[in-house]
């Protein structure tokens, strides 16, 4: 078995010893090529070779960002001549996802532990019994997504933290309480929402102040606490969306309690929430925040959402 590690020399929890370690981990199990990203958008570029050269496994070593740029290398690569009758899915290389960033959101999302160690010996007992299992992916207009996406508010606190990490701060949950008080309170226009959500054959679903969209479930992780604004969320199933109407402080505050819960639920007048959506397009009176599996991408004034079925296999 054919295999390529895509390794983020910059990923927050793992050190050169410990790349070393996976590294002979991974070559005791399979014949292994290892390559560096060098720049934001190379490991898609990586992953786009390794289809080419008709390798099995692709395994990531990073954070979210990484992983999602080795899914959309993968997803737009022309894959090589297969058998009849494989299904998309087959045709490409499989994914195997070792944690090494702050939160790792996808990886925990699979069942993997989120320390990289034990995530490594997962994926290793994963590839010698030929675990592993199709997911669906999200796709916003040309890029795919796999656990999560957000247009406006959500989007605009990543900003803050991503321009408050190129100052030397450390990603922590503080950090993120911080940025989110800031955002909602400095920074976000309450008083007029401006998104609109459209859905082929129903009516559509204006003033909406922010959208939170979900490929499976959790949302994201406050350290080891899951947080669920769409617990129902599947890589099973359609996109999960939950959007506030509103941004007042006391329902505000009310939503985000529910879905810190430990049975997550959220309800109320403010709230709009989708369940198994195969296609919407939100768009906005005035340019949003908007980022795809924790990573910042600019300001969109309109954005088209499909689910993808079926579209990768992962080592689990």
């Amino acid at each position: 078995m054919r295999a390529v590690l895509v390794v983020n020399p910059k990923a927050t929890t793992t050190s050169e010893r410990s790349r070393d370690v996976l590294v002979r981990a991974l070559r005791s199990e399979v014949d292994l090529s290892v390559r560096y990203t060098r720049r934001r958008g190379h490991a898609m570029d990586i992953a786009r070779e390794a289809v080419a050269e008709g390798v099995d496994v692709v395994v990531t070593l990073g954070g979210d960002g990484t992983v999602n740029e080795v899914v959309n290398g993968l997803m737009t690569a022309e894959p090589p001549a297969t058998r009849p009758g494989a299904t998309p899915a087959e045709r490409l290389p499989a994914l195997a996802t070792v944690p090494g960033g702050s939160t790792n959101v996808f990886a925990r999302a699979l069942g993997l532990p989120r320390e990289w160690p034990e995530g490594t010996s997962m994926i290793l007992e994963g590839l010698r019994l030929g675990r592993s299992r199709t997911i669906g992916l999200g796709r916003a207009d040309d890029r795919y997504f796999t656990f999560c996406a957000g247009f406006g508010v959500d989007a605009a606190v990543i900003h803050r933290v991503e321009q408050a990490r190129k100052r030397g701060r450390v990603s922590t949950p503080a950090l993120y309480f911080r940025s989110t008080l800031s955002q909602y309170f400095l920074d976000s226009d309450r008083r007029h929402p401006a998104i609109t959500l459209e859905r082929p054959g129903e009516a559509a679903e204006a003033e909406l102040a922010t959208v939170i969209i979900q490929n499976c479930a959790p949302w994201t992780y406050l350290g080891d606490r899951e947080i669920n604004p769409n617990p129902e969320a599947s890589f099973d199933l359609g996109l999960d969306v939950m959007a506030l109407r509103q941004l007042r402080v006391v329902s505000s505050t009310r939503t985000v309690t529910q879905f810190l819960s430990r049975h997550p639920d959220p309800r109320g007048k403010q709230v709009l929430r989708l369940h198994d959506a195969p296609e919407f397009t939100l768009i906005s009176a005035r340019p949003q925040a908007f980022q795809l599996d924790g990573d910042y991408l600019g300001e969109r004034e309109k954005v088209r959402f499909t689910s993808v079925p079926g579209a990768l296999r992962v080592i689990c």
